[in-house]
């Protein structure tokens, strides 16, 4: 049978390879081991061979040309034998070259210990709720096994790399599983839960993880409860203990244990937004009381996971080390950024503003309006917008093949929240005023800080601000907010002596820094962008025709 060649692997970050050179012809027989091709990857040339025996009968990809990852490069098989359903794309009707696991009566075996979806039971996976999503956290379950759902009805909040998020059922039935506890970390695709008629059986479901799927975050059978697979998850294990080292564990239980407490003490506790789950009782059969609410100390944590401390005694002095587990969105921050550093070429220029007018305009304007109020970071907003319209390079995307010129304008807005970083977007900012900018920053920052910020408000930026200016930073660069080309970094204003008109007075200046991609933004067009960046904000009426 003809086995399908495809571009290998060959390096962890590597998408695409280029065929530099063939060594072999259709035509020639081919023993497993032999060197078939010299392929280019994203780190370095290798030799390429073959895992197969048989004729080359077709070479998919020629000399010098880039194809991705997984995609048709050559045929081997028996001279004469028909290939025509590999060429035209039908992988279900042959093999590939791959290290098979199974044979095929394995597989064929696996196909009919299937699980089968009784009728009226659906199976809810974890959700792609971003573009950049990979794996979410179960933050809260609002349902628990045994309640009634109705489509619509919030069945838990879930933790993405950028935001949390209420996730709702669009069925109806009962809960009948739920296949991660809260705190935990699945892969998108994974088992979440499932929702049917109430008694039926869903143990053949969740002992194939869904639907042929396997849960990651904790194994279970057939004969698995929700209550076992709660505390089966909930279990730690504690480390060994060493020399001169402790090891203390503060583990928040979120199982569906029953918790004792005092009416008193649940109204103190949320009147000060603290977790029963987290309060050690010392009342009776450990019921937590008013005195355990009032002496209770939080438990220092990161999204409901474990936090290790560790103290090591040397020469007689204590060192304390915690470990707190990453965030989703700090994993996603540490990813994104790492790659903005390392692939896109940066440049910074740096320049310094006069604010004086800025002041008096903004104070006059003000002045002016009843409800909203216009910051100096809706100036720069605002005089961003206008000079990205007049310098289009600035406001562009490296596609490796193309360069993406947008025509329209949406400008990234970075937001300081307890877990890292977002960045919101004020869609088609240069169409709007200084107020209306001023009133969506506000209400964006509010909703990162309270993690509500949905998808679609974190998307599409072209263009991105950070400003740590109000921290009394006076100068910082920034890593750019790919896919963006560039991200401009804003300064605090700084009374100093300043020369005007030849003379030594007191002024206000402001110094902006732009970090470029030098693979769409040349030098001379960055420097240009920020000459007119700085005519509108040392002149903001500029801004307001």
């Amino acid at each position: 049978m003809a086995i399908a060649i495809n571009m290998p692997r060959l390096s962890d970050t590597m998408e695409e390879g280029v065929v530099s050179k063939w060594h072999v012809k259709v035509g020639d027989v081919i023993k497993e081991g032999d060197i078939l091709a010299d392929i280019e990857t994203d780190k370095a040339t290798m030799e390429f061979e073959s895992f197969e025996d048989g004729t080359l009968l077709h070479i998919g990809v020629q000399e010098g040309n880039t194809i991705p990852v997984d995609q048709l490069i050559a045929v081997i098989g028996s001279e004469g034998e028909d290939i025509s359903a590999i060429i035209n794309g039908k992988p279900n009707e042959v093999s590939q070259q791959e290290p098979q696991s199974t044979s095929d009566n394995q597989v064929s075996s696996n196909q009919q210990d299937s699980a089968v979806i009784p009728q009226g039971v659906e199976v809810i996976t974890m959700p792609r709720l971003s573009d950049t999503m990979e794996e979410g956290t179960v933050s809260s379950w609002i349902k628990k096994v045994g309640d009634d759902v109705n489509e619509g009805d919030i069945l838990a909040e879930i933790e993405t790399d950028k935001a949390t998020m209420e996730f709702e059922s669009f069925y109806k039935g009962t809960l009948l599983h739920i296949g991660v506890q809260e705190g935990q970390t699945t892969k998108v695709d994974n088992l979440l839960a499932i929702i049917g008629p109430q008694g039926t059986d869903v143990s053949a479901i969740v002992s194939k993880g869904g639907v042929g799927g396997v849960i990651t975050t904790t194994e279970v059978t057939s004969s698995s409860s929700s209550a076992d697979i709660a505390k089966e998850s909930l279990d730690v294990k504690k480390p060994e203990p060493s020399v001169q080292t402790s090891s203390t564990k503060n583990v928040v239980d979120n199982s569906t244990q029953r918790i004792f407490a005092s009416p008193l003490a649940k109204k103190l506790a949320q009147d000060k937004g603290i977790s029963l789950a987290q309060v050690s009782g010392t009342g009776e059969n450990g019921r937590i009381t008013k005195r355990d609410i009032e002496s209770f100390v939080p438990v220092v944590a990161s999204n409901n996971l474990e936090t290790v401390a560790t103290t090591t005694t040397v020469a007689g002095l204590v060192e304390q080390t915690n470990e707190i587990p990453n965030s989703q969105m700090r994993k996603a921050i540490a990813k994104g950024l790492s790659k903005s550093k390392f692939n896109a070429p940066h440049y910074y220029l740096t320049i310094e503003v006069d604010m004086d007018s800025a002041i008096k305009s903004r104070k006059a304007i003000n002045a002016s309006l009843v409800d909203a109020k216009v910051s100096f970071n809706d100036m720069v907003l605002k005089a961003c917008a206008i000079a990205l319209t007049k310098h289009p390079q600035v406001n562009t995307s490296w596609q490796d093949d193309k360069t993406l010129q947008y025509e329209h304008i949406h400008i990234g807005v970075a937001v300081a929240v307890p877990d890292g970083l977002v960045v919101p977007v004020i869609t088609f900012a240069d169409q709007k005023r200084l107020t209306q900018i001023g009133t969506e920053v506000k209400t964006l920052a509010k909703k990162a800080k309270d993690k509500k910020l949905t998808p679609n408000e974190m998307s599409g930026s072209t263009f991105t601000v950070s400003n740590l200016g109000m921290f009394g930073i006076q100068e910082f660069t920034s890593i750019i907010n790919q896919p963006n080309s560039a991200i401009l970094s804003v300064g605090a204003i700084v009374e100093k002596p300043v020369v005007k008109n030849g003379a030594i007075v007191v002024g206000n200046t402001m110094k902006v820094t732009l970090a470029c991609d030098h693979r769409t933004i040349d030098g001379a067009a960055a420097a240009q962008f920020l000459q007119t960046l700085k005519q509108h904000i040392e002149q903001p009426v500029t801004m307001l025709a």
